[in-house]
Formats: structure tokens, sequence, C-alpha cells
């Protein structure tokens, strides 16, 4: 076993083959205590549940022979065990010599290995004797989570429905005791599984029911801290146990994409700007704390919805974003995941959307890695709520994306972010998109100036003519550029927001003070119904981070100690010396910005509506010609 620089423990296979009789005996035959809970083994007919004894046998405890490579051997109709069987139950073997030799890791980071020692000489008595039982039961802990992280990790395929599936009846007096139990409820699971798809779906799926008991039992145990900051390594199984982390998951490939530079981008300025901004705010996590400063001093932007017709240059922004996100990433050694949800994950199985969905933000949220996860074309992956015809697929991640990303058990951390993209927002769920902390209009180039340098970065240098009187990429300028386009925003753009500023201007005069504010949203809100509390509260949000709109030095991300390993409090500190004043034109253009995207949304949803009625009517009047027509021919009752 060899200690890396990074914290990384390597568990060397001379520690794992120690491990290879107990193991082999686990799933040979072990004799367990049934908890008693007198449960028969037959279900009712036509029912996933058992038949339960009105009298009480919670007193009366049973030995029971398990034998797993049998039950998994009978789970076919043929003696040999099949490829898919034999990987169940090579893994069952090999998760049980890790766990165990994780267990021994485990003692050697704490007082267990001296205890142990002392308590074979002579047994241990009073606090030295609490002490060790409390190591042990810890022990215990971290070996049945690792076997039950190993087995979701590395056994491959699809996880079946967990609906209804025991827990097992966990033993936390040694490790031994805690494999035991884990794999006497696994051959439950499996017994008359059938064929391999269930013995594989069952296994992982078993595993996930395990680590959700376990996490919830952790706060049980006393001696888990020095493991929770652990990150151990099996290189032969390309498994890696990373504290108690319950989602290890499918092994995450190597990213590839063609990476853009901020340069390659013209126009899109405000979009750009963010992105640029958001890049560094990411790198200001604290893996130690798990926790980034700009949520705790506001300004951190979770989601973000950015919208614009096809062609441009939303998928240019992602390649950017994501580009220096890696690149900050291999500076400070830091796992950089990028993720994008697709109609490809939309599946016609019922409830398998919803988990693709929920896998993919879990993925994103890993709080031990730099997420940025995307949904592109969200009005397709999605469905508004009220929308029979959508699939139940769409309906089921429009549920995920709105509890994941502002629901009751959302916890923003600061190490991730979420990036909805559509050419058509109008048709995304209005509180989904409400969701969306930031509104990023990408309306490409629009000046003559950002046309000429446009085609000029496209063309190439593979030319001798003549630039022409223009002074190439001064207009891309971010700085100038945008505040430019921040400036854009003092006055209102959308047609039916400019008669409610116009109104409001006319009554009362100039926005000038919070009371002005709030009464300026209410004629707003009078307008447009949909300007909800959230409104209020991705607008506030825009506002903080305006105010957060500092600028970190480039400096600070060429090496990890000049600031992305600094501890916390002083990469806080650092930030907050920069932070800026709100002021009231901050304000009003973050208002108008925010709520010219709502009206613009309004806007197209109702036009899409009117064509279609329009089209209807169309087709009536085009249908009540041809009858008419059939009618005069006599065609028509034939």
């Amino acid at each position: 076993m060899s200690e890396l620089s990074a914290g990384l423990t390597t568990l060397h296979e001379a520690n794992i083959a120690r491990h290879l009789i107990v193991a082999q005996g686990l799933i040979t035959r072990v004799i367990v205590l049934d908890a008693g809970e007198g449960a028969s083994s037959a279900p009712i007919a036509g029912t996933n549940r058992r038949f339960v004894s009105t009298v009480s046998t919670g007193s009366v405890r049973r030995t029971r022979e398990v034998e797993l490579a049998k039950t998994i051997q009978a789970a076919g109709s043929d003696p040999l065990l099949t490829p898919a069987q034999h990987t169940v139950l090579y893994r069952v073997r090999r998760g049980a010599q890790i766990a165990l030799a994780i267990a021994d890791v485990f003692a050697r980071q704490t007082e267990l290995e001296s205890l142990q020692a002392r308590n074979l000489t002579a047994p241990l008595q009073g606090e030295d004797a609490a002490r060790f039982k409390a190591l042990l039961s810890s022990s215990a802990y971290v070996a049945t989570f690792a076997f039950a992280a190993y087995l979701l990790s590395t056994v491959s395929g699809e996880s079946a429905e967990a609906n209804g599936m025991r827990e097992p009846d966990f033993l936390f007096d040694t490790a031994q005791d805690g494999l035991k139990s884990m794999v006497a409820g696994l051959d439950a699971v499996l017994t008359g599984a059938g064929d391999d798809a269930t013995v594989i779906g069952r296994c992982r799926a078993f595993a996930q029911v395990a680590l959700d008991g376990l996490l919830s039992r952790k706060a049980r145990f006393e001696h888990l801290g020095i493991f929770e900051t652990s990150h151990i390594r099996v290189d032969q199984d390309d498994f890696t146990l990373d504290g108690f982390d319950a989602a290890p998951g499918p092994k995450r490939k190597p990213l590839s994409m063609t990476f853009k530079k901020p340069e390659e981008i013209i126009g899109n300025h405000i979009a750009k700007y963010q992105a640029l901004k958001l890049a560094k705010m990411l790198m200001a996590y604290d893996f130690d704390r798990q926790m980034n400063p700009f949520v705790e001093l506001g300004g951190f932007l979770f989601t973000f919805i950015g919208d614009g017709m096809p062609g441009t240059g939303k998928t240019i922004l992602i390649q950017m974003l994501a580009g220096m996100l890696n690149d900050y990433c291999q500076v400070a050694g830091y796992t950089f995941h990028y993720e994008n949800f697709g109609v490809d994950q939309i599946s016609s199985y019922q409830g398998k959307s919803g988990q693709n969905a929920k896998s993919f933000v879990n993925n994103v949220l890993n709080p031990r890695v730099i997420g940025f996860g995307t949904v592109d074309d969200v009005d397709q992956v999605t469905a508004k709520r009220s929308d029979d015809r959508a699939s139940s697929g769409q309906h089921e991640v429009t549920a995920v994306l709105m509890e994941s990303f502002a629901g009751a058990s959302t916890v923003v951390r600061g190490n991730s972010t979420f990036g909805m993209f559509s050419n058509y927002p109008e048709n995304v769920d209005d509180a989904l998109r409400q969701r969306a902390g930031a509104r990023w209009l990408v309306d490409g180039p629009q000046s003559r100036e950002d046309y000429i340098d446009i085609f000029s970065l496209l063309i190439g240098k593979n030319h001798d003519i003549a630039l022409g009187e223009h002074a190439l990429f001064a207009g891309q300028e971010i700085t100038k550029a945008v505040s430019r386009s921040y400036g854009e925003h003092d006055r209102p753009k959308e047609d039916g927001l400019v008669a409610v500023w116009e109104r409001y201007e006319k009554a009362h005069g100039r926005i000038v003070t919070l009371a002005d504010v709030g009464a300026y949203l209410h004629e707003i809100k009078l307008a447009e119904p949909r300007f909800t509390g959230r409104a209020i509260k991705n607008i506030t949000d825009a506002v903080k981070m305006r105010a957060m709109d500092v600028e970190l030095p480039d400096d600070w991300f060429v090496a990890p100690a000049a600031f992305m390993h600094k501890p916390y409090d002083e990469k806080k500190a650092m930030i907050a010396e920069l932070r800026g004043p709100v002021t009231m034109e901050m304000i009003c253009q973050e208002i108008n910005r925010y709520a010219d995207s709502e009206f613009r949304y309004a806007d197209k949803s109702d036009e899409a509506a009117v064509n279609e009625i329009v089209r209807r009517e169309r087709q009536r009047e085009r249908a009540i010609g041809e009858i008419e027509t059939m009618k005069r021919e006599g065609r028509w009752d034939t």
C-alpha cells in the first residue's frame, strides 16, 4: 500500500489476496441468524407482499445456511454458470476481499489495530473495551459500505426497480459480520432470479438499497471522521472509494470535446462575459470545506438558461466554458466532469427517464469534482406539465430537474453549474424556466463590425485580401462590449415591458428608491402574471452577481498555490476585498434584462398559439371547400 501526494491510498494486490480464503467462504457457505420478523418466505399470489403472521415471533431467531454460489447457479436452467452469473459471483467475492482490506486500512488509521493487539494478550476493560467495541462497529460499517459501493461500481448493467426490496439485516459487530449480512441479503434477493438481466439488475438494486440504508445509519458511528476524507484506489478494478460518496456509478470517460477560446466568439457579449466569470467562480470551490465563497458572499450562478435563434452560438458557448474549466482543473489537479443530458436519454420504459435525469444531476453535483451539466434543446427533453401530447419520459425529466434545481432538498455547494439551452424557450414549462437563475440571450453577431469580425475570423489567413477600413476585433474587447451591452438595458426592449416602463415613468417619475423598485416590479406583475416571487429572487441574485462582478486576476489561476489551493477563509477574504457596491443602475438593468426575457417568452408563446389557430382555421376552410366539391359531384355519401 502506498500513500500518494494527492492523499490517495492505493491498495496493492498482496493486501487484497490475504483475504481470499475468507471471501471464498462467504460465497460458499455462511450461517446467519434470521431477524425473526415472522415473514413468510412465500409471496401472496398476485402481489409483491409476503404473508405476515398475526402471532408475535419477534423473540424467535433461527439460523439459516446461505450458499450464494448455489443460489446464483440455481437462478438459471443451465448447470454451468453463465458469464453474467459468474461475473456477479466473482464481484461479490472480490468485493468482500477489497472491503476487508479497506477495513485493515481503517484499523491502521485509527487506534483499532493497537487495541486489537492488546486484546489478544488480555481482554480489554473499561473505557478501552468500550472504545474497542465502537471502533470495531465503525470498521464493520466501513467494510459494508465499501462492499456495496464496489458492487454498484463494477457490476455493469441496468438496475432493477428497488421498490419493495428489503434492506439487508445489517450486522456491525465486526467487518466479517457486516459482510455476512450483506451476502445473506443478496442471497435472498437473487433467489429465483431467473435470467441474467434479472440477476444483474437485482444485484445493482440491492447495492443501491444497501448504500441508502447505510447512509441513513451513518450518524450512529462515532469514529468515521478519519475515513470521510480518504481516497482509496484499486487499480486492477479501476475502482476508487472517495470517503462515503455513495454514487460511484459508471466509469467516467475522458472528456472529448472541441474546446473554443473566448476570442473565437463574436457577439454574445454578456453571455460570454458571464461564462468567463462563472468559470473562475467555480474554481474558488474548496474541496475540504465543500463550499464556495461565492455561495456565501452571494452571486454564484447555479442554473442559467441560454436562448436564441439557431446558429447564434449556444454550442460554442458550451465549448468555451467547458474548455476553460477543463484547463483550470488541469492546473489545479482537480477532476472536471462535463455531462450533457439529451433526447437519447428519454426512455420508453416508465420511470427510466427520471432515473437517467437523476443520475445526470448526481454526477454533476458530486462534491468531489468540478461539474458542468448542460441540457441542450431543453424544450425537446422536457415538457410543459399541461402538455398531454408529451411522453411520460419528458414529464419525468421535467419533475426531476425542477426538484433538483430548486427543490426542498437542493444544496448549492458551488462546485457545479447547470445550463439549459433552447431555440424555443417559450416551450419550456414556466416553473422550470424560472428555476434558471440567469438568462443569457444568445443573439450572435449584431453590428456591422461584428459581421466583419466573424467573417474575418472564419475565413482564416490563407488569402491576401485587404481588410479595409476596420479595426479588427476592436468591438469585441470584452470590458467595453459588456459595458455597452449592459447599458442597452437601461430601458426595456420588449414592447410589453416598454409600455409598463413608460406608464410607470409618466405616473411616478424616475426610479430612485427601493420603494420605487418594488412599485415597478408590481406593475410588471400586473402586466405579466408569470412574474412571481421566484423572478424577484433571480433578479436579486443577478444583482448580487453584478456586485460580485469582480475581475479575479488571471495570475490566481496560473499556479494552484496562488489561489485555488489556499484555505477556504483565505480565498473568501481575497474575493471579498474585490467586491463592489450595489447600484440603482445595476438594479434597473437586471430587472429589465430578466423581465424582457419573460415578455419575449410570453410573446413567442402567444404567437405560436395564434399561428396554430390560424393553421387549423385554414385547414377547416379547405376541408369545407373539398366537402362542397364532393357533394356537388355526388361523392360525399359514397
